[in-house]
Order: structure tokens, then C-alpha cells, then sequence
């Protein structure tokens, strides 16, 4: 690791997105049967139900009630429990341009139940993405309860081991910005500033999203402040093979220190 001898390195020359592929590599986290079956039943705060059936390494969903009742799909989908009854769960849908990445944090013991669905876009011409989010909670658990946004990040610096080639570190400056800058791996050298929202999962733990503004890409993260890993994936658009690029991945981190600013 030698950053000293890093400089910036102008948006035109970035490399392609799919460049960091090879050094994550498969996640470390081996993948969870843990909701394998009976059917969950979740409502949504845009009035669908759904209905999810995991079975055999496979999702299958049907809207029971709402917008476009009886549409239905089964993809490979992958869990991680995150902690005890809580998991991160991940699937693709469609394909090239219409292809869309559904992440769901589901809490088995609160039933809360959080969904963020990244798609492409067109932008003045220009394939890009989007990430909807949707709250639900699981039949029966309760009322649906938005989570609250957290500020539990902010002035952290965190340096994240996806890999042993792929090291970044993230800076988060406020509750809505943060840098990324990679540190060793394919992308050596990139950082940027980006927009990010944080949502309160559980005590010590938060979702974190991002949209990264010069490449089209979106990631959801789980970040367990508490036990030092973080959970997630990023979707993006490669755009020399015009292809949807799913990237799973896990980490270990270290808090390099959090800042805090003087009073005077």
C-alpha cells in the first residue's frame, strides 16, 4: 500500500466498472438456508403484498394484493444472516437494460422488512441508475414502520478489506455525503465524493446507500459497526459490454478514527 505515490486520476481515463470484478472474488460469508420454508407473507407500504416462498437456493415471489396482483417470478437468490434473525437477502430479475438487483433486509424477530430496488435509467441519453425504496413488515408483526435515518457514520473514516487485493476506505462527512477512495485493487488510486443515504437497522447496526455519480453504479450495504464486517453488493451498468454487472460482497473493516470538530 503506498498512497504517497498515488495521484489524481481524471474521470476520462477511469477504468471500466467490471474492472474490480476478479479481485473481489466470491464472498467470504457463507450464504444462509435460514428462511428456507414456510412462505412470508410481507406488506408493503405501496399497498402490495407479497408473497415469498425460499426454497432450493431459489426466491419465488407473487403480489397476493396490490398494483399488479398475480405477477410472479423465481430467481437464484442468495441470503446472509447478518445477525441472529436478521438477513440480507439478494436477487436478480430481467435481464440486460431491464434487469433490476432486489436487496431485502429482513428482521424475523421485529418483521420489519426494508427493499432496495436498483434499475437502469435513461438520463438525457445516457444509461444510468436508480435505487426505490420500500418498507414492509411481515404479516402479522405490526403496523409498517419506516426506518429512521441514522447518523451513526458520520465523521467515521473506515478502512474496508473486500478481498486481499481489494482495500478501500470510505470517509463519511455528513449524513448525506461521503468519499470512497480505493486503496489497493483495480480501481488504486479512484476516489470520489458521493450522495448516501443511512438508515437505523439494529442497535450498532445500518444500512447504507449509495449512488456514485461518474460511473453508474448503486450499493447497498449492511455495516455491522459492533462485529467490524459489512454486507452487501453493488449493481452497475458496464458500458464497453453493454451488461448489467451483480457484485455480492462482504468485508472486514477497521475504524481509522472519528472525528470530531472543536466547540470554539
Amino acid at each position: 500500500m503506498n498512497t504517497q505515490e498515488q495521484g489524481y486520476v481524471p474521470t476520462d481515463d477511469w477504468p471500466a466498472v467490471a474492472t474490480m470484478l476478479d479481485g473481489f472474488g466470491e464472498p467470504s460469508l457463507p450464504a444462509s438456508a435460514a428462511l428456507e420454508g414456510p412462505d412470508i407473507d410481507i406488506e408493503f407500504d405501496n399497498g402490495w403484498v407479497i408473497r415469498h416462498r425460499f426454497e432450493a437456493g431459489q426466491v419465488t415471489w407473487t403480489i397476493t394484493a396490490g398494483d399488479g396482483a398475480g405477477a410472479t417470478g423465481t430467481h437464484p437468490y442468495r441470503a446472509v444472516e447478518v445477525r441472529a434473525g436478521i438477513f440480507f437477502v439478494d436477487f436478480v430479475k430481467g435481464e440486460g437494460a431491464g434487469a433490476s438487483d432486489v436487496s431485502m433486509i429482513i428482521d424475523r424477530a421485529d418483521g420489519k422488512v426494508t427493499v432496495a430496488d436498483s434499475s437502469f435509467t435513461d438520463r438525457n441519453g445516457a444509461i444510468r441508475m436508480r435505487t426505490d425504496f420500500i418498507n414492509g413488515r411481515i404479516t402479522g408483526a405490526g403496523p409498517i414502520e419506516p426506518r429512521q435515518p441514522s447518523t451513526a457514520l458520520v465523521g467515521k473514516r473506515i478502512f474496508y478489506r473486500y478481498s486481499p487485493t481489494e482495500q478501500y476506505e470510505h470517509i463519511y462527512l455528513n449524513a448525506g455525503t461521503f468519499v470512497w477512495h480505493c486503496i489497493n485493487g483495480g480501481e488504486a488510486g479512484l476516489a470520489d465524493v458521493d450522495p448516501i443515504q443511512v438508515f437505523e437497522l439494529a442497535d450498532g447496526i445500518v444500512i447504507l446507500h449509495w449512488s456514485e455519480t461518474v460511473m453508474p453504479v448503486e450499493s447497498i450495504v449492511v455495516i455491522d459497526l459492533t462485529n467490524r464486517r459489512s454486507i452487501g453488493r453493488m449493481f452497475c451498468w458496464n458500458g464497453p459490454t453493454l451488461e448489467p454487472v451483480h457484485l455480492p460482497f462482504d468485508s472486514r473493516f477497521t475504524v481509522l478514527n472519528d472525528t470530531s470538530y472543536p466547540v470554539d
